[in-house]
Formats: structure tokens, C-alpha cells, sequence
């Protein structure tokens, strides 16, 4: 993963330290993510608030971790959101960036934000338009906890990594656009290109800890 990650740097004359891996661990227990803090790993993404918050009790002795949501947030959890995570990536409206800041104010936190961008026509992709980034950052801009430093965008899925470019290239050009610095893009099947055009957050599950593992499911009962 390091060598693909440095090639990848290389190819783009940037530097490895511009780039943070976070490893997604959604789906995972908390000893997973002990081991892989243990291993040194410091950036954990995980997608659902509910999920992370049975898991972080459990992981009170990984003090340097930095925990991502990735996952679509719901406004009527930005309190718990803005309490268990240094950073939310999937900001996608003026009333969660206000709510979120609200909490941060009130529990006294300051996790980054990012701005989810929808960049496909895929009905079940969330984020803001590229056309409502303009309202959105003149709403961060009224806000006095929490400050937005950046975009973060999921393209379609697809097994060839070089249909993920032309999203990835919109997503810097938005971010250069409106004087943003951050950048989460790319995930196991197309980080590189990710990397290539300017990503400076990657999130990558697959690649580093294989298939997620399936629900567990209750045997069925003997037939009589």
C-alpha cells in the first residue's frame, strides 16, 4: 500500500507527507481498528454514527487516532457526529453545517469539515451541487466552531480506476474554484488517479483489510 501510495506521489511530483490514508473501517470491530492503530495507522473512516459510536468506548486507549465520518450524516445526529469525530467529510447542506457548528459551540469541539459534492447522476449519491457550493461556503462562513477546508466526492463505481479521473479532476478544479485546500478522493480501486490529481485525503478499506465481513446470521431451524 506505502509503495503504490509513494509511486503514485512520485508520478505527480508531490510528496508523500501531502497525503493522508484513512482506513475504513466500517463494518469492522474495534479490535480491528486497535490492530491496525498498533500497526501505525492513524485515520479511521467509518460511515455510520450509530456504528461508531458502540465502537469508541471500546478504543479509549487510541488517543492519537483521528476518526472520519464518510458517511451521510443526518442532521438529527450532527450533535453525536460533532462529538465522536474529528472530521466529517459529508457536510451537504446549510442547516447541518449550522447544526454541526451549533454542537461544536456547545460541546465545546472543532472537527474539520468537508463538503460532500455529487458529481454523478446516480439517484442513490448524496452531496451538494456543484452549483449550491457558493450558498454552502457563505453559510461556513457565518459559522464560528466549525470551519469548511475542503470537498470530498464519491464517483461511480466502476473496475476501471481511469473512469474515476474526469470526477476527480471537476472535484480539484471546484476546490481551486473557491479557495479550498482539501481534497478526500479516491478509494481502493482508484486511489492513484485520486492521488494523480491532487487528492490529499484517500479513503481505502478493501485494500488494506479485505472483504468487510458479512452479517452474522442465525442458523436456520431443522426441518421437522
Amino acid at each position: 500500500m506505502e509503495r503504490r501510495i509513494q509511486s503514485a506521489a512520485e508520478r505527480a511530483r508531490r510528496t508523500r507527507s501531502d497525503i493522508t490514508l484513512v482506513a475504513v473501517t466500517k463494518k469492522f470491530s474495534a479490535e480491528a481498528i486497535r490492530n491496525a492503530y498498533q500497526a501505525g495507522l492513524r485515520d479511521f473512516g467509518e460511515n455510520y454514527v450509530q456504528e461508531f459510536a458502540q465502537k469508541q468506548p471500546e478504543l479509549r486507549d487510541t488517543s492519537e487516532a483521528r476518526f472520519h465520518l464518510i458517511g451521510h450524516l443526518q442532521s438529527n445526529k450532527a450533535r453525536l457526529a460533532s462529538e465522536l469525530f474529528h472530521v466529517i467529510e459529508t457536510a451537504d447542506s446549510a442547516k447541518l453545517l449550522a447544526r454541526l457548528d451549533a454542537a461544536a459551540a456547545d460541546l465545546k469541539t472543532s472537527p474539520r469539515v468537508l463538503i460532500e459534492v455529487k458529481l454523478s447522476d446516480e439517484k442513490d449519491k448524496t452531496g451538494a451541487l456543484p452549483e449550491e457550493l457558493p450558498q454552502l461556503l457563505d453559510a461556513a462562513r457565518e459559522c464560528t466552531r466549525i470551519s469548511v477546508s475542503g470537498l470530498m466526492t464519491m464517483p461511480p463505481w466502476s473496475t476501471d480506476p481511469e473512469q474515476s479521473r474526469s470526477y476527480f479532476q471537476e472535484l480539484a478544479r471546484l476546490a481551486r474554484q473557491n479557495g479550498l485546500t482539501e481534497l478526500s478522493m479516491g478509494m481502493s480501486g482508484d486511489f492513484e488517479v485520486a492521488i494523480e490529481e491532487g487528492a490529499t485525503i484517500i479513503r481505502v478499506g478493501t485494500a488494506l483489510f479485505g472483504p468487510r465481513p458479512k452479517p452474522h446470521k442465525p442458523p436456520l431451524p431443522l426441518a421437522s
